[in-house]
């Protein structure tokens, strides 16, 4: 399927703005540490930021949570009639990601075709969920969307690009659109722009990736299930084809770059009776043990109290389960080789079955894009 993921009309500050300023990590990140968030703000100051155009799911739960939506929406507002944005038109951005092992991922920024992704267990679609979505989860993200004058992507798509023909096309585009330091030890990031023949070259490379999946997620899963369903209700309400939220901005990269790593999602109860706490998983692919850890650990909570917990690093793991009432199940990382074949073959893995780097190598917000 051609014309998947296109060039697009993209929103960066002006040539003068504090770019580390700019740039806000993405907002699933340092959930139980809202004095992250509230350290970075201060940082910022009155400076235009990204960070005032999207909510923390920190304060998801916050008693002024609705305050804060309402905030970034306006923020929206007054940054699109303000003087903070240059528009780079018909273009990818080329990303170059240092990260803080001094490893550079390479990524692309276009728009997505929503009407080639489906998130829906049995799905044939050339762009496919890697990992369980919850549905409970999306009402709320839709209705922000539905209210946003722009988008900002911390979605990442993978390609599986074996003989490595899309990047090194992308690379060495015409401008420099950016180049700093990111916030609190966060790394390094460039961006040049690909456009007119360089990016048409870029898109027909796309074209040509092989495969019944041409894209597999590799984060932001429910924000781009969120903007699908956003979409599918303005499709059903009359809205023209051609609507700017059709298309989701996301950032493509090869899961072949050496710079990718997936890194394991430990399951750790707490506040439970651990006495009888010693399970042991082995056996089978990752997929299978993350529902297998899923399946003791509710079983568990069930029959002895407690909550479950997803903790990315081992030592934190290891830590957590060493205090009186918990304990944990230390689960392998997902081998990349394998990610492609099982989503074609058995569909997605089961929620939280890995990640891609730590927080800090998460994807930074900074390109924006209008959706209405």
């Amino acid at each position: 399927m051609k014309d998947i993921f296109t060039p697009a009309d993209i929103l960066l500050p002006k040539e003068g703005t504090d770019m580390t300023k700019w740039a806000a990590v993405a907002c699933d990140q340092y959930s139980a540490r809202p004095e992250y968030w509230e350290t970075m703000s201060e940082y910022v100051g009155d400076a235009p930021s990204a960070l005032r155009l999207m909510l923390p799911e920190a304060y998801l739960n916050a008693p002024d949570v609705e305050a804060r939506k309402a905030a970034l929406c306006r923020a929206m507002e007054d940054y699109l009639v303000g003087d903070i944005f240059r528009n780079i038109s018909d273009s990818y951005v080329y990303v170059e990601r240092t990260l803080p092992n001094s490893k550079v991922r390479r990524g692309l920024v276009g728009k997505l075709d929503l009407e080639a992704y489906d998130w829906t267990a049995g799905s044939t679609s050339p762009v496919r969920s890697t990992e369980a979505t919850v549905p409970a989860r999306l009402p709320t993200r839709a209705a922000l969307r539905r209210k946003a004058a722009l988008e900002m992507p911390h979605i990442v798509l993978f390609m599986d690009d074996v003989r490595d023909t899309v990047m090194p096309l992308a690379a060495g585009g015409e401008e420099l659109l950016y180049d700093f330091d990111l916030y609190e030890g966060g790394g390094h990031l460039r961006g040049f722009r690909v456009h007119g023949a360089q990016a048409a070259a870029v898109k027909s490379a796309i074209d040509a990736l092989p495969g019944p999946i041409v894209f597999a997620m590799g984060d932001g899963n429910h924000s781009l299930a969120a903007a699908k369903e956003h979409w599918e209700a303005l499709k059903a309400a009359g809205a023209a084809m051609d609507h700017p939220a059709r298309y989701a901005l996301a950032e493509l990269e090869n899961l072949r770059d050496g710079a990718v790593e997936f890194y394991p999602i430990h399951r750790v109860v707490f506040g439970t009776d651990a006495g009888g706490f010693v399970e042991t998983l082995s056996g089978g692919d990752t997929g299978a043990l993350v529902a297998k850890a899923d399946e003791l650990a509710n079983a568990y909570i069930a029959a002895h109290g407690g909550t479950v917990d997803y903790i990315h690093g081992e030592e934190e793991a290891r830590a957590l389960a060493a205090k009186p009432g918990s304990g944990a199940w230390l689960l392998p990382a997902l081998d990349k080789a394998e990610l492609f074949p099982h989503i074609q073959t058995q569909g997605n893995y089961p929620k939280k079955s890995f990640s891609v780097g730590h927080s800090l190598d998460k994807r930074w917000y900074v390109e924006c894009r209008k959706i209405r």
